[in-house]
């Protein structure tokens, strides 16, 4: 395979996201370093037969279902491997970019071999001064993550961070690597899978790397938004998926030392949401927070992690 990047979109629903994704990559970013691959996790909407007509050049991927972000990424992943690519692209088709990211980040990987992956910086499409993704990392502590919102001050384009984990909003990962790991873990569907495989991957003995220099633009949330109604915007399954896999995420990877501090700390906040979304007659989301922290804390550890001893 003549080029070394696979460049992934995930389409739900969402075409003219994708497209406009689309325009924006073949615009900026140099065609000699990727090919795009288009997966679409079973729309109902004619998202694939609407992007073949638009882009008829790129490869197309049929998953026929819905598979999550989690296993709808890894098809593409196994496709990328299995045609000699060097590097997987995971990008999410709410983005837009003004620059070669592309080639930015494939350099750096091929000037960090002690790197598995890389992130550019991710500002928010509404506001292209603020970071919506940045350098991330995990306090154990307390359990959550975050990432740091400073916008960066270094104007040297080599300059970068070590990180304890990347976003699969826009990362490069090396397929060698992997090969290895394995991609996304398919139990989390979405939400953490990200955080989850960088843990992985780091346990390979692989760093992970922010690039501040390297530029996006992330809508946020498109496939998780519904239409106003009493459940409010965002899809109350939204509610299931992140505080599940949250906790499935510290129960993999936290010290139990730390549990009590992290119920205490967490505690609160749940109770508040929960009463929040009961009180504005938002029953779903309730429901599905609910069963979101249940089959957080009670599904047998060797069902998320199957392959595991």
């Amino acid at each position: 395979m003549s080029k070394p990047v696979a460049l992934i979109l995930l389409n739900w629903n969402t075409p003219e996201y994708t497209a406009d994704c689309i325009k924006s990559v073949l615009e900026y970013c140099n065609p000699d370093h990727f090919d795009i691959i288009v997966t679409d996790n079973g729309s109902t909407d004619g998202s694939l037969e609407l992007l073949q007509s638009q882009f008829p050049d790129l490869i197309y991927l049929d998953n026929k279902e819905n598979l999550g972000f989690a296993e709808g990424n890894n098809r593409a992943i196994a496709y990328s491997i299995s045609k000699g690519y060097t590097y997987s692209l995971i990008m999410n088709t709410d983005t837009l970019v003004d620059s070669d990211i592309i080639s930015k980040m494939l350099q750096h990987l091929q000037s960090h071999p002690e790197a598995a992956a890389v992130q550019p910086a991710i500002y928010w499409m509404h506001d292209r001064n603020k970071i919506w993704n940045g350098d991330s990392y995990v306090n154990f502590v307390l359990g959550f993550t975050y990432n740091k919102k400073n916008t960066p001050e270094s104007s040297n384009e080599h300059d970068y961070k070590k990180v304890e984990w990347v976003t699969g909003c826009c990362c490069l990962i090396r397929n060698e690597v992997l090969k290895q790991t394995g991609g996304f873990n398919k139990q989390f569907f979405l939400y953490y899978e990200d955080v989850e495989l960088s843990f992985r991957l780091r346990e390979q003995g692989y760093e992970l790397h922010y690039l501040p220099s390297c530029k996006m633009y992330h809508e946020a949330g498109a496939s998780g938004k519904e239409k106003k109604n009493n459940e409010g915007t965002l899809s109350p399954v939204i509610h299931y998926y992140v505080n599940r896999n949250k906790i499935w995420f510290l129960r993999g990877y936290g010290k139990p030392l730390f549990y009590p501090l992290v119920f205490l700390y967490n505690a609160p906040y749940y109770l508040a949401l929960y009463s929040y979304f009961k009180l504005r007659g938002r029953n779903k989301k309730a429901e599905y927070l609910f069963k979101g922290l249940k089959d957080g804390f009670f599904t047998p550890k060797n069902l998320i992690w199957p392959s595991k001893p």
